[in-house]
């Protein structure tokens, strides 16, 4: 998921609107922010609580996504608009479609499968962001600088004298003049065992 949430505001045809083709809520939120917020905090399945309902954003969008809720609503004309709203709001039926498998739950792939494959072999260069930092690969699975070997990790965090690395991100490798990061060779191998 996106670390930047540029949301558009809640117009055009989502913007729900009253008899008189006003706003039938000051504070319609778009559907899009509750989207991204249920898909990172909820599972297929999951209630999720909204103490206060307004026009069902959260209602719709949960349905859409497979999940249950609550809705609490004081004001009778926003609870009749959200009963509406949700009635036609279509659930998307093929749960697999709804889940998103968190990176913890994929295949862990050691450093030394990428050597013992063949996609990188020992002797090969990786280097740092913008080439400022170089190691070498070992038969072993690890990587040696100038001074140190160990683990992608902790060599990664060593070079830029940080605490910690994630060293399948930091690390690269040139392909023809350009460096991708390692990591592109571990989705590669993970791709297989699926």
């Amino acid at each position: 998921m996106r670390s930047d949430w540029l949301l558009p505001i809640c117009n055009g045809g989502e913007r729900l609107k009253n008899e008189d083709g006003k706003k039938a809520h000051p504070t319609q939120k778009p559907e899009a922010l509750l989207h991204r917020v249920v898909l990172a905090s909820t599972m297929v399945g999951d209630v999720i609580l909204d103490p206060f309902f307004g026009s069902g954003t959260t209602g719709a969008v949960a349905k859409q996504l497979g999940r249950d809720f609550i809705g609490i609503e004081r004001d009778p004309d926003y609870l009749a608009l959200a009963e509406k709203r949700i009635a036609n709001t279509r659930r998307i039926s093929e749960t697999d479609l709804l889940e998103t498998p968190s990176k913890r739950e994929q295949p862990r792939i050691p450093f030394g499968w990428l050597v013992e494959r063949g996609l990188l072999r020992p002797g090969e260069k990786l280097y740092g962001p913008k080439r400022r930092h170089a190691a070498k690969v070992r038969a072993d699975g690890t990587i040696v600088t100038s001074e140190n070997r160990g683990s992608i990790h902790k060599m990664g965090a060593e070079v830029q004298g940080a605490p910690a690395c994630n060293g399948w991100t930091f690390w690269h490798v040139d392909v023809e003049g350009t460096l991708v990061p390692i990591d592109v060779l571990r989705q590669k191998l993970r791709a297989e065992l699926n």
